[in-house]
């Protein structure tokens, strides 16, 4: 078991508490095909990234923007499928509203509806592509989390299910703990903990005087 002290918790959307592996996949592989891409390509990159970076990397020709837009437009309104992963009502529950938040590569709207979809609690404020300028792995994202609940960088920690997502993380001098959901445990070794799934990663809220927070990591 490893235990991490700290005073904020930011946590990644899509594989660490809702699952939208299905609608991801399908939008991608439709969106591939109609533009004549190769869609395992794309979906080896995609997860944890902005969409616009994505277009931009196998289609750099395209309005990187405009797609992006039309692309979400496409998983808003396509929730067939989108799961919430087990633990994560449990795990949101137990933590003080503003002692946490949710930094995620998609929009605020594309989050919010997935969360609301599968009934988990929204956060008082999103971290999302609507609010940086650089998608993960660039350290913004999980900085402007920190800023958000006016916490110290090294004071975070984050739980995150892809590489780019805990090198996004890392960047930032936080601590970071992957959940091995979507990807194996060897593309996850840069974070500083590795949970089977999110049921083994528990938070008690410890009394004034310390860090906020602990977080256990169940072996």
């Amino acid at each position: 078991m490893k235990t991490f002290e700290c005073e904020a918790i930011l946590f990644d959307l899509d594989g660490v508490l809702v699952d939208s592996t299905a609608v991801v996949a399908r939008t991608w592989r439709d969106w591939a095909k109609e533009k004549g891409l190769d869609a395992e390509r794309i979906l080896e990159v995609a997860h944890g990234r902005r969409a616009a970076e994505v277009v931009r990397l196998f289609a750099p020709d395209l309005d990187a923007d405009v797609e992006a837009r039309e692309l979400e437009r496409i998983e808003v309104e396509d929730l067939e499928g989108v799961l919430e992963i087990k633990g994560a009502r449990e795990l949101l529950s137990s933590l003080p509203p503003d002692g946490w938040t949710v930094v995620t590569s998609g929009t605020r709207a594309l989050a919010s509806s997935r969360m609301e979809h599968v009934g988990l609690p929204l956060p008082e404020r999103f971290v999302s592509a609507d609010d940086v300028e650089n998608g993960k792995p660039h350290p913004e994202a999980y900085l402007k989390g920190a800023e958000v609940l006016g916490a110290r960088p090294e004071e975070c920690v984050v739980v995150e299910d892809a590489p780019s997502g805990v090198s996004s993380a890392k960047s930032a001098a936080m601590r970071v703990i992957a959940v091995a959901a979507t990807h194996d445990q060897d593309d996850l070794r840069e974070a500083d903990a590795v949970a089977a799934s999110l049921v083994s990663i528990q938070a008690t809220l410890r009394a004034a005087g310390g860090p906020r927070f602990e977080l256990r990591v169940m072996g």
